[in-house]
């Protein structure tokens, strides 16, 4: 669910507090460019979306990481629809992680502001833990968009590959200026490249082999063959 930013919408007084951070949030985002993760830009976009500003600093008790929270859970949310379609299916699981990668992308370019101090709240000790989490979930519903049904250690090893493409990937993008992100493309492309090659890699490692019989072992060399 999103607002527009020319119209309130006409049924806010009846959101939730949960609905209300998710339908906040991008609002909040784009204000964020210029006044940071503030309650000047809690304000603004509780005014755009014709929200009491006291309501809606309810829906963020703590302040600017619970805003950012919402921003990357309203990212989610998005992306959950954009493939809810199935239009993924078709594709290589490179090219699904490649298409789920630069939706995230693609939806935060002309607010690399606001994502720049967003990352910088998030990096402070007191916020790492929760950071983290928010990382796992994004990686979490990217794979499970993919196709990916991995309930073993794989599952695991996925997911932390994956928030980690993710993280250094915004980073590489804040400080692209290049024509259309190129560079950020071309970097995606690479990392995502060598985790293919890594999965095919550990694939074969761990493919049943002649496994090393004690009991043969030693069977030989009390009778020896002959």
């Amino acid at each position: 669910m999103t607002t527009s930013s020319s119209a309130p919408s006409p049924s806010a007084a009846d959101y939730t507090l949960d609905e209300l951070r998710v339908v906040l949030a991008p609002e909040i985002a784009r204000a964020a460019v210029f006044d940071g993760w503030t309650d000047q830009a809690l304000t603004q976009a509780a005014a755009l979306a014709g929200i009491d500003p006291a309501v809606a600093r309810l829906a963020y008790p703590g302040g600017a990481m619970d805003m950012i929270a919402a921003w990357i859970g309203s990212t989610d949310a998005r992306m959950r629809g954009a493939f809810a379609d199935g239009s993924l299916a078709g594709l290589k699981i490179r090219e699904r992680i490649r298409a789920l990668l630069l939706f995230r992308l693609d939806s935060v370019t002309g607010q690399e502001e606001a994502l720049r101090r967003a990352l910088a709240i998030q990096a402070m000790p007191q916020n790492l833990a929760r950071t983290a989490r928010l990382g796992w979930n994004s990686a979490d519903l990217m794979w499970r968009l993919a196709g990916d049904t991995a309930t073993d250690y794989n599952h695991y090893t996925k997911r932390a590959l994956l928030a980690g493409i993710y993280t250094a990937a915004l980073a590489v993008f804040l400080d692209d200026e290049s024509e259309g992100k190129v560079e950020t493309r071309a970097f995606l492309d690479r990392r995502i490249d060598g985790v293919m090659k890594f999965e095919k890699l550990k694939a074969q490692w761990l493919q049943p082999r002649d496994r090393f019989d004690v009991a043969r072992f030693l069977g030989r060399l009390r009778y020896p063959a002959r």
